[in-house]
């Protein structure tokens, strides 16, 4: 039997590890990593390939609607199936317009849940039972194309990963040392993220974040 390959990527390790107890009992799925938070996901899908990411949408550093941006963009053929107490229907929009095959609910059994990822895993979509008719609705509504671009739009994954940074109080020198590029190419990342989003201070950059949910308050 080809076992399918599953990463978990959930900032709370007791969930985690429950996730890994749960999944590492179906004879048909493995289990080959797991990150705590978006960054560390993103790297480390992108080094693993698994077929399939279990992805928390609440997390710290990056949170889950930026990581499955990214996955999708550097892996496009690993399905990304999350795993969430949100059910409003902006959460459910912004989870697949980012790229996700499917969408759970965390106080789902355990039942589903392996439903959900056999479904997934298969090609298909997936949308929680518990999620409202009108959700559903709202989203078969949306078009795409329909969506008119932001400014947040115009920001490289790059320049998103050093507003996340400064937004959270760190310096450049700091910054520079954890993305491993160089103190002046951080600069003119955040020179650039001024001009496109018209902000001209550290304080101003913090408050956006805020606003977008990308830090917490």
């Amino acid at each position: 039997m080809e076992q399918k390959r599953i990463f978990i990527a959930e900032d709370h390790t007791i969930l985690r590890e429950g996730l890994r107890a749960l999944l590492s009992s179906q004879p048909d799925l493995q289990v080959i990593g797991e990150a705590a938070d978006g960054l560390e996901a993103i790297r480390a899908v992108d080094q693993l390939a698994p077929d399939l990411v279990l992805m928390d949408l609440s997390m710290p550093r990056m949170n889950g609607l930026e990581a499955i941006a990214e996955i999708k963009r550097r892996c496009p053929s690993t399905k990304v199936l999350v795993l969430t107490v949100h059910r409003t229907e902006e959460y459910v929009l912004a989870t697949f317009r980012a790229g996700a095959n499917g969408y759970v609910l965390k106080d789902a059994g355990s039942d589903e849940l392996e439903m959900a990822i056999r479904h997934v895993l298969a090609g298909s979509s997936y949308l929680s039972p518990k999620i409202s008719d009108q959700v559903i609705a709202g989203y078969l509504a949306v078009k795409e194309a329909d969506a008119p671009r932001s400014s947040w739009d115009l920001l490289t994954q790059r320049e998103r990963e050093v507003l996340k940074l400064v937004a959270e109080g760190r310096k450049n020198k700091e910054i520079a040392d954890f993305l491993c590029i160089s103190p002046k190419t951080v600069e003119r990342h955040r020179a650039n993220l001024m001009k496109k989003l018209d902000l001209h201070s550290a304080a101003e950059l913090t408050a956006y974040a805020l606003q977008r949910g990308i830090i917490l308050h």
